[in-house]
């Protein structure tokens, strides 16, 4: 199987949002049947619902400054699939990626002859990774929890540190609608003899995860509140004074834009500190070059250009929220805003919140069957907004061409909503930059 046909072999899984059945039963088959690749190096996972993505990439830019060889598994990608699966600060080559699907695609099939049910793209992407770590002889799996964790691929992996980010109520069709039974469902990734970092919570989530260290009898280390910002750029990077119960972290200046990375880079921090007690060597100073150096694409994501374009997977209420408060710290120009997002999203809430700093609105649909209509977008503007200022676009590529037609000189376009819409947004910009 050469690249192109490990593609078009994932594709033909179906939408791996659409097609999610949580368990962990298939995982654990592929994995088996693989020679759990997983055994062959130590396990990090993380879960929660915003900031997982931004966490694991600052432990994975530590490690690396540490000198650690690393596997990074994410979801979803941006551009190109090869995002997932990142072999030391990289996407993986086009032929490690499919001899990779290709040894799991024949375990799935001979899964679905024998049990009679074929694991599912995110279940086959996940033993894929995993595969991907083992053959290229990585130190440290680094997984970032697809969905939940009670249940999720990656939970099959049994990581032996864990991290919790904070938790929030998404995906209620499949968690709960609670935020107590997300929080249980999330939790569930603590097993016993694991070590679990834990970023600050809400009273509700706290309980729930602290009911579930007891009932694993592991002691939890929480993420330090003991945080000073000492300063910020224009852009919103911030230089920030850290100290944990084992170290302090002087002048550092985060690399991830915004006020809410100071608790994605506690646990990331509190993460490396626990790797170095299980043995791994990361020194002082290498954990200072991995926060001011990690990168995470799409998120917070700043473009030169004219306009300037800004990229942020705000896909849930919290995320809009941590957006609002970034664009109203640090962006003083015209805003106009391109938002897309999956129809299952919280759209009211999140419009509440970031569609008033608007000065222009584009409405788009990504090419997403999940994806709302531009129709279903404007029921969730404040009836407030002028509605002159509005504007729809059945296309990604329509709503970029209208935006730069109505940004005002000296202002700023931000692509936001589901991260399916930056991907397609900032592939089409790319493109014409070429």
């Amino acid at each position: 199987m050469d690249f192109d046909a490990a593609i078009q072999y994932l594709h033909g899984l179906g939408h791996e949002m659409l097609t999610a059945k949580l368990g962990l039963a298939n995982t654990e088959r592929l994995l088996s049947a693989l020679g759990d690749p997983q055994d062959a190096f130590d396990r990090v996972q993380v879960a929660g619902t915003n900031g997982k993505g931004s966490t694991v990439a600052m432990l994975d830019a530590i490690c690396r400054a540490a000198g650690i060889s690393t596997g990074l598994y994410t979801s979803p990608h941006l551009i190109s699939f090869t995002e997932r699966i990142r072999i030391n600060g990289k996407d993986a080559s086009p032929e490690l990626f499919a001899r990779s699907v290709d040894a799991v695609r024949d375990a799935a099939l001979l899964q679905q002859r024998t049990h009679g049910a074929l694991p599912t793209f995110f279940e086959q992407m996940t033993a894929a990774a995993l595969f991907a770590f083992r053959f290229a002889h990585v130190q440290l799996g680094i997984l970032e929890t697809g969905l939940g964790g009670r249940l999720d691929s990656t939970t099959a992996a049994l990581a032996n540190t864990v991290a919790l980010t904070p938790i929030d109520l998404d995906h209620q069709e499949y968690l709960g609608s609670t935020l107590a039974g997300v929080a249980a469902e999330k939790a569930a990734i603590i097993r016993p003899g694991v070590t679990a970092i834990i970023a600050p919570q809400s009273p509700t989530a706290e309980e729930v995860i602290m009911a579930r260290c007891l009932e694993c009898g592991v002691m939890p280390r929480f993420a330090t509140g003991d945080v000073a910002v000492t300063g910020a750029c224009r852009d919103g990077r911030l230089r920030i004074n850290l100290t944990t119960a084992h170290g302090i972290y002087k002048g550092v200046c985060l690399s991830l834009r915004g006020r809410h990375q100071i608790i994605n880079a506690s646990v990331a921090v509190e993460l490396a500190e626990a790797l170095g007690e299980r043995g791994f060597s990361i020194s002082h100073a290498a954990i200072i070059e991995g926060l001011e150096t990690a990168t995470h694409d799409g998120r917070l994501d700043l473009r030169p250009g004219s306009p300037p374009v800004l990229f942020d997977g705000a896909h849930n209420a919290a995320g809009a929220r941590a957006l609002r408060a970034y664009l109203d710290e640090f962006i003083d120009a015209p805003v106009t805003l391109v938002f897309g997002a999956m129809r299952d999203k919280d759209l009211c809430e999140i419009g509440v919140s970031i569609f008033p700093v608007a000065r222009q609105l584009i409405l788009t649909r990504p090419d997403n069957p999940r994806a709302a209509t531009p129709e279903v977008l404007r029921q969730a503007v404040p009836p407030s907004f002028d509605s002159d200022r509005i504007a729809f676009a059945p296309t990604v590529a329509e709503a970029l061409t209208i935006a730069r037609r109505r940004t005002l000189p000296g202002g700023i376009i931000c692509v936001t909503g589901s991260l399916y819409l930056v991907g397609e947004a900032l592939e089409l910009i790319m493109r014409t930059e070429d």
